[in-house]
């Protein structure tokens, strides 16, 4: 075991510069190994489900992979504050592109869906761990700032060319390529952590750390039940087993509460939460999550369903995004340090990203590309400014004892806050088309073409629409006008949907100013022990 010197720490980082650079490639790589999985699978989706015909299946493709990230994120949070993050990163490496090779080679929906879930603890124990890495590389949060950009800017390449590089896989290789091509990224990034990224450890914890067992299954109770309270609310509305799910998230929850009130070493520490700045910046993380997701995910549907946008000019419009939360990062790296009230950018982040909610809930057909394209860099760029401030913030509060549970937490209830938002938005615009295109074929006595109109689908897929015009015509219908009014319809789902959005944005808006002021200087630090 070697301890790094003094001198590396006076300069705000643990390592020398091209050690330090080594070590952040590594993280970087393993930051695009989640960032690609979240954009290359879903353009795959519709291909495997063909593929391996099980459609009632489609959706927990998805959930399995959060619900098992979202209650590992942070208990490996936690176990890396006691036993160093190194280890972890590297099995979370070999237990995500092991999984992932299992999904390429799947046979059956069931066979996926499982794969998935034994890929979404790997995506756990990175995000749990990964992110944490930054502050043990770099305590000094000036110089921490700088080096995240190129993390920002990794996982900022992977969801811009993500979508592409998943429908170009997927047409030309199969969509077992879509899982296939974690193999090579997960490689690299075991390469670089391996060699490079120190085993920091932090020796007030060492040999006095005993697993928080109950804790940790409380965690799965609390957020498996209400992962799947979200899920299961939003496809079948109020029921007895949905109630059964709220009821379940809702006593593990107090039982979590009460269990880590009385445990020696809590796998959370609930003092945490009584830190004024910290539940501060946990309440935007979630606020921001609904606000982010519910624009990531329905703004495509509003232009390609609502607008009639082919996918590819669709895709260019949304494209800035996702740039633009890079860009936002690095432009935020430079401003955050150099004024006397961090704090500010939480305001202009949520302040941009209400704008942008505002503006594509007002968004119509007729209006200019290039006015779209500036909403997206408006919600890019608020990102850039928000999240990264968040971690950083968090941070600096929380103190190294809890550095990596806090940086897990972020990400977690961001995580859930993007379910709640997928789901109340998804809910929202379900229930108001149904509505609108009910309507619509009763109005037209074409009431028995409900059930091929009633998803919104239909507005994106050509040739079912090819199919349903033939079918309409043959009947005596104007197939074009009944199509045009659940355009209409859609649109205007979408529209209230982002518009709750905006308000969530506006409330984290208000919210930024219970967060303390929290100063970003240069400071040194007791150098932690590393192998």
């Amino acid at each position: 075991m070697a301890v790094h010197t003094a001198a590396h720490h006076s300069r705000g980082q643990l390592l020398p510069f091209r050690e330090s650079l080594l070590a952040m490639l590594g993280i970087s790589f393993v930051t695009m190994l989640v960032a690609f999985d979240q954009t290359v699978v879903g353009t795959a989706l519709p291909t495997i489900v063909a593929e391996l015909r099980g459609f009632e299946l489609y959706a927990w493709v998805a959930t399995s992979y959060l619900l098992t990230s979202v209650i590992t994120v942070p208990i490996f949070g936690r176990l890396g504050d006691y036993f160093g993050r190194k280890p972890f990163v590297i099995a979370s490496i070999v237990v995500f592109t092991g999984a992932s090779v299992l999904c390429g080679a799947a046979n059956s929906m069931l066979f996926l869906v499982i794969a998935r879930a034994l890929q979404g603890i790997g995506g756990g124990m990175l995000v749990g761990t990964a992110f944490a890495c930054i502050p043990d590389l770099f305590p000094d949060s000036v110089v921490r700032l700088r080096w995240q950009v190129l993390m920002s800017s990794a996982f900022g390449i992977a969801n811009a060319i993500g979508p592409s590089l998943g429908g170009f896989l997927t047409q030309y290789y199969g969509w077992r390529s879509a899982f296939y091509v974690n193999l090579p990224v997960g490689l690299l990034s075991l390469v670089f952590v391996w060699r490079y990224l120190p085993h920091v450890r932090h020796i007030a914890a060492r040999g006095k750390m005993r697993l928080d067992w109950p804790g940790s299954l409380l965690i799965a109770v609390a957020l498996g039940s209400l992962q799947l309270l979200v899920e299961s609310l939003s496809q079948h509305g109020l029921s007895r087993g949905v109630a059964a799910l709220g009821v379940a998230a809702a006593v593990s929850a107090v039982a979590l509460w009460k269990w880590e009130q009385r445990a020696a070493q809590p796998i959370l520490p609930l003092d945490m939460f009584a830190n004024r700045s910290l539940a501060a910046l946990f309440t935007l993380s979630v606020l921001g999550g609904y606000s982010m997701f519910s624009l990531i995910f329905y703004a495509p549907l509003l232009l390609q369903g609502g607008f009639g946008l082919s996918p590819k000019d669709a895709g260019v419009l949304i494209t800035p995004l996702v740039v633009f939360i890079t860009i936002g990062s690095i432009l935020n790296g430079r401003i955050v340090t150099r004024i006397r009230r961090p704090n500010a950018m939480l305001y202009v982040g949520c302040a941009l990203l209400a704008c942008a909610c505002i503006g594509t809930a007002l968004a119509t057909r007729s209006m200019p590309h290039p006015l779209l394209m500036g909403l997206m860099v408006l919600a890019g760029v608020g990102l850039g400014f928000l999240l990264p401030n968040l971690t950083v913030f968090a941070q600096e509060t929380a103190g190294r004892e809890h550095l990596g549970i806090a940086t897990a937490l972020l990400q977690s209830l961001r995580m859930i806050g993007g379910m709640f938002g997928a789901a109340v938005t998804g809910t929202l615009i379900t229930h108001l088309y149904a509505r609108g295109v009910r309507d619509a074929l009763t109005s037209s006595n074409a009431i028995q073409w409900w059930t091929t109109m009633r998803d919104p689908q239909i507005l994106v897929n050509q040739d079912a629409q090819h199919e349903l015009l033939a079918s309409l015509a043959h009947a005596g219908h104007n197939g074009a006008a009944l199509l045009e009014q659940a355009r209409v319809s859609l649109v205007t789902a979408i529209h209230a949907s982002l518009a709750v959005a905006a308000v969530v944005a506006l409330l984290a808006l208000w919210r930024c100013a219970s967060v303390p002021h929290v100063s970003i200087t240069r400071r040194g630090e007791p150098v932690p022990a590393a192998e």
